[in-house]
This record gives C-alpha cells, structure tokens and sequence, in this order.
C-alpha cells in the first residue's frame, strides 16, 4: 500500500481543489480523505506538491516497431514517465504500419514486458495507411486499440473517411485525422508567411490544415461518428471546431505545447523547429491559448516524435518533421499558461487528464476504486531540460537548455512509483 500525504490533490472529474490524503492498495485507489492513517503504508510526502489524475497523451509516435534506431516502447516510456504521462497512445505508422491485429498484439504485449507507463496502441484507418481500403478496425480493436488515424498523412478522401466514420461509429472509435491538403502542402517545409520568404523556404498554406478539417466536419455532419483533430494549430481550424460543438457534432481536438509556445518567426534554419503542422503565425498561437482557456480545445497532446540525430543534422529541406515532446510538456504548459495567468491550474490539469479521457471515451478521476495511476508535479521546482539527459534515443527538440518553473515530481502507474524526481521540491 502507498500512502500519499499532504499534497494539493486537484481532480477536475469532480471540481476537486483541496488538502486531502490518498490511499493507494495495489492497482487501485483505495480511500481519498482528511488525516487518512493506514498502518504498513508506505508514506510519499507530497506537502507542497500538486496530486492529480494520471497524465493522459493522445498522440506520440514509439517508433516500435520497425524504427528502433529512433526510439523503442522502452526507451520512449522512460520518457514518457519522466514527464509526468502514466498512459500514451501510440500513433500506427511503424514499419510495418499498424494495420492488424497481430500488430497491433505485438505492440501491447511489448508494452506489457518492457514498458514503463501504459501504452493503448492507435490502429490504422485503411491498410498500410494507404488511403485506399479499411484497415482490420474491428479485429485491432479487439486487440487493444483505442482510436484509428493514419497519422503522418491525412485519410486520404472523402469517401474512404465516409467509411472508416460509419464504421467506427458502430464500433464506438474515436477517428483522429492529422489534417492536411496534399495539393496545398505538397513541397513545404514550414508555415507560409513573411518569414518562409524572408528566409528562402517553401511555405506551407494555413489553409492547407483547414481546408481538411473543414472536409472532416461535413462528413461528420453525414455520419454521426466521432472526430478528433489531431495537433490543430490554425485559427480557422479552431473555429471550425467550436462551431462543430455548438452544432452537436461529436467533435474534439488537441493542441501540442510546441504550437501554444513557439511560432513560425522561431524557424532560423534550425531543424529543431521543424514540425508538422509547422509552427504558426502568432495570431494563431494566441488563438490557441484562447481556445485553451475557453474549453473549445480539449487536449493537450505531445506529438511526440523523435528522429535519429543524423536524420535532423542535414539541411532544413531535407530533414524529417517532428520533435520529442515528453518531458517538456508539463513545464511549458505550467510556464507558458499557468504562470502567465493565461489559464488555470486546474483548466491545465484537465487538459492532460478528463479532457483527453473523454475524447477516448474513458474517464479519469480520484476516487475510491478508480486505478492508481497519478502524476505528481510542482509548480515552482527550477530546472533545466537537458536532451542529453533524456532517456529517449533521440535529441530533437527546440527545448535543450531552456530553464524552467515546474515540473513532475514523481509519476504513479497501478500503484506502483515508475519515476520519481530526484531533487526534493516544493511548489
């Protein structure tokens, strides 16, 4: 048994903002209260921290199987666990792509022997993402998926997203499109705008993502199934959504700490700040933190996505997109929001827990019975994230030497402490 005591549990399930112990007993919870004495506990002091509702990602990339050389279920749930996620769901374009069931088994019994947070796979929407038939989404979803997309690339029409919606819907699967035109982005490397000119590079439409999610919408509006727009980072795209919601449709969305951080005038050739969707224009930014505040986004995602260094060290051209995600994305969400009075503490909280909970359809609270899965964090602890220390494989981030006010403290996965930070801290 773990007795957590003194902390500052915050639980937006149910509006909880208070001084109140946890009893963990094995996999589950088993008493939350005032003054909770268990005999034979193991005691976790967390006066001066932060107890919430174990972190949730929606959307990372593992790279296993196939891209080991980038990072594995091992090294990329250490990474996970230091940034405060006790689940992540694995994005399908591995090699081979997850499309089937023995993939997708593969992964969860991968998983299960080596990883150290959750890992609830993400199954293909069409074979091999190919764009041109359905992948096996009832037989993965028997395996253990828990969404289909086929990011990295949009589902490829209209038509085949008519059918993986109707499909799903019957299934009652979330379907997570990374939304963008072909015709529009074929070629670019960042956002088109003053600064893709100024320096040389081919530019990327905004309109390029919204032309997409503006697609998806209407077919939601057909068949009824329930949409989730992965990594938004556009304002047209946000609107987009909040007037899906205010229509009824079964729409959600995420928004990467990358996208409500930086902007495109951040670029400079550095391949660090490569990224897909590329990094907007700053009136989008804020238009994202607004759509944070306001309850229109809901989630906070990492995309996640690491690459060998070699792979980054070429060219801004010809370098992959992406970046990891992990381990910073509780500290810019504290830094850049919380601190600046931008949101709430429990607004962010709920973007990294209930919020992402519901878009799967789960949920995601402290209480009596519920799984012992808890991230503990501080507000204030002063740090610097250094890449080379990082569990991941891989190095590519924008985020290497940037101090920071905030950050997990210790990561609780069915009752069991998968990571704790060394340095004692308060908030």
């Amino acid at each position: 048994m773990l007795l957590i005591k003194n902390g500052r549990l915050l639980d937006p399930a149910s509006g909880t903002d208070a001084m109140l112990d946890v009893l963990l007993d094995g996999e589950r919870i088993a008493q939350v209260g005032a003054n909770i004495v268990s005999a034979g506990a193991e005691v976790f002091d967390a006066t001066g921290l932060v107890v919430a509702p174990g972190f949730i990602d929606l959307h990372c990339h593992l790279r296993e199987p196939g891209q080991e050389i980038s990072e594995t279920i091992e090294t990329g749930t250490r990474a996970a666990a230091r940034g405060g996620f006790t689940a992540v769901c694995c994005m399908p374009n591995t090699q081979p792509v997850n499309d089937s069931a023995s993939v997708t088994r593969g992964i969860v019994e991968r998983a299960a022997a080596a990883g150290s947070v959750r890992v609830w796979p993400i199954g293909a929407a069409s074979a091999g993402s190919k764009g041109e038939a359905l992948a096996e989404i009832a037989a993965m979803k028997d395996a253990g998926i828990v969404a289909v997309s086929d990011d990295g690339k949009p589902i490829a029409t209209a038509r085949l997203m008519r059918q993986v919606m109707d499909y799903c819907r019957a299934l009652d699967l979330p379907v997570i499109d990374h939304c963008e035109d072909a015709s529009l982005f074929a070629g670019g490397v960042m956002r088109e705008g003053p600064t893709s000119t100024r320096l040389g590079l081919k530019g990327i439409p905004a309109q390029s993502e919204t032309i997409c999610v503006g697609r998806d919408m209407e077919v939601a509006v057909l068949t009824g199934a329930r949409l989730h727009i992965a990594h938004m980072s556009t304002l047209g795209s946000l609107e987009y959504v909040r007037f899906a919601k205010k229509s009824g449709l079964r729409v959600s969305c995420e928004v990467t700490p990358h996208h409500f951080t930086l902007i495109d005038e951040d670029v400079q050739y550095n391949t660090h700040y490569k990224m897909n969707p590329p990094l907007a224009s700053r009136a989008d930014r804020d238009a994202l933190i607004k759509g944070l505040a306001d309850g229109s986004v809901d989630a906070i995602a990492t995309d996640h996505a690491p690459h060998h260094p070699a792979s980054k060290d070429v060219e801004f051209d010809r370098a992959p997109f992406g970046i990891t995600g992990f381990e910073t994305a509780l500290a810019l969400g504290i830094s850049e929001l919380v601190h600046q009075g931008k949101i709430s503490l429990l607004r962010l909280v709920e973007l990294f827990t209930t919020g992402p909970a519901r878009v799967l359809g789960m949920e995601r609270k402290i209480a009596a019975g519920a799984p012992a899965d808890l991230t503990i964090f501080s507000t204030s602890h002063a740090w610097t994230f250094r890449a080379a220390d990082s569990p991941s494989k891989s190095r590519n981030t924008p985020f290497d030497g940037r101090p920071f006010r905030g950050a997990p403290m210790a990561t609780i996965v069915g009752g069991r402490v998968v990571y704790r930070r060394e340095a004692a801290a308060r908030a």
